[in-house]
Order: structure tokens, then sequence, then C-alpha cells
């Protein structure tokens, strides 16, 4: 199975989430009210799971997922399950970004979970976000593949098709590039700080993800790759000893592979 969880998550609605969130937040209050602001996340962790097992609520903390794709596998732990319903990811952070609503839907989607929640505990006053999801693996399987900008082998196209209906679109980017770079095999060593160039002077380096020794692959999930996205690709090129960029582009209907060369 390339996705492995052991709980199997039920179809819960709206009304359910927040009766469970109603109690778990109470003691995610007196966790931090008690602690304060500044612990690790393990102790927001720790306490938190001691209250809500008082209270008669079930909570499992790092529930793992497996995922795989040939050679490769990685796992990853969920902070937070409880009832076996709904997850929480736990963040002391300095706020709430993006990225961390990108991680949390990422674990909905693996574990065919449809509710979740973000708790941050750094904050002053403890910062909360629900992430739900009504997305089934099956209709995350179900995109298109966008190729008239892509010149290159086929058999990237093939694998970049077989892994992304294997684990169904909308995952962080960087899980889908980790698998692709190592089930390639490439002879380069898959990221590399090449030097960068401007008017004949090194200007430093910068971290690629190499598909061979002349070409990069980059990863994104932007929800529209616009031309803007194509130009500083482009200009990043140019500053690299590097020819070309084959950029993957992942949302959920739609993955779009191009190339953009220097010529």
């Amino acid at each position: 199975m390339p996705v492995h969880c052991p709980i199997e998550f039920p179809r819960i609605t709206d009304d359910d989430m927040r009766s469970i969130d109603y109690a778990v937040m109470a003691h995610v209050f007196t966790t931090h009210n008690e602690l304060g602001r500044l612990a690790d996340e393990v102790v927001y962790q720790e306490k938190l799971v001691q209250l809500l097992g008082a209270a008669g609520i079930k909570a499992t903390t790092e529930v793992p997922i497996k995922l795989s794709f040939g050679d490769f596998s990685t796992n990853l732990a969920m902070d937070l399950v409880v009832e076996q319903k709904a997850i929480y990811e736990l963040k002391t952070v300095s706020q709430l970004l993006p990225t961390h609503e990108s991680q949390l839907l990422s674990y909905l989607f693996l574990a065919n979970a449809t509710h979740g929640k973000l708790v941050n505990f750094r904050t002053p006053s403890v910062q909360s976000k629900f992430i739900n999801t009504s997305l089934s693996t099956d209709e995350r399987q179900d995109f298109e593949m966008i190729l008239a900008e892509y010149c290159g082998k086929s058999e990237l196209v093939d694998l970049i098709r077989e892994l992304i209906y294997d684990w169904g679109t909308g995952l962080n980017a960087a899980l889908y590039r980790r698998a692709l770079l190592q089930y390639w095999g490439s002879k380069a060593e898959t990221e590399q700080l090449l030097p960068m160039t401007s008017s004949g002077h090194q200007i430093g380096r910068h971290r690629f993800h190499l598909l061979n020794a002349d070409t990069a692959l980059s990863v994104t999930n932007f929800k529209e790759p616009e031309k803007d996205s194509f130009t500083a690709l482009k200009k990043l090129l140019a500053a690299s000893p590097l020819e070309r960029i084959q950029w993957l582009n992942i949302t959920r209907r739609k993955v779009t592979l191009s190339t953009i060369t220097k010529s």
C-alpha cells in the first residue's frame, strides 16, 4: 500500500467536529494558562493529553503515517488524534502560516480524514484554525496532466503520473519532490548548492534539486501557476550553471509539467 495509517477515520460532520473541539479547546486553554507561552511543543502535548485522558477523552499522540513509492518511503507523524476522528496539529510558532495549513491538510488527505485543527501555544492567547476537507482519495486521484510546455523524457511524465495517482493531489510539494528524485535515480547528488553569477561575478550559492548534472526539478503547489512564477524561475536559471528546470506544479485538478530553458 502506498499510504498506511493505523487509524481508519470516519467521515464526520462539522457538528461532530464542533462537539469534539469544544471539549478539546477547554483543555487547550487550561494548558496554556498553566504553562504560559514559552514551553516546548512536547510539553504542551504531554500536558494536554493528561488533561484529555483525565476527562475520559481518548487522545493518541504521534500517530504514524507511512508513505511509500517504489524504493522511497517516509514516516510522518500526526501530533494528536482525538477520539480517532479529528487530527490536531500543535505548534509553538510566532504565527500560523500557510505552510502549517498545508501540513495538516496533507495529513487529512493521507489519513482519509475530514476534520482537523491547528493549535498554536506560542502566542499570548491561543491561536487556532480549523482545516477541513470533503475530498476523498478517489477524488484526489482524478486529475488532468498538462504537458504543452514540456520537453523531456516520457519516462519522467510516466513517473509523475504514477506517483500522483498513487498518492493523490493536494499534498505538500516537498513530499512529491523527494519521492521523484529518489525514484528517478539520478547519478548526480540530488540536492546541491550551486554557484550563482551576475554580470560575470559570483554572488553566492543557491540550493537546487537535480534530476541530472544540468537539469533541476522544481515542484510547487501554486493554485494558479502564473506568468510571473515562470519568469522568476527563468531568472533563477539564468544565474545558475544549469541548462534547464523541469517545473512541476500540482493543484487539485491539474498537474502541469513545464520545461524552462536558458534559450
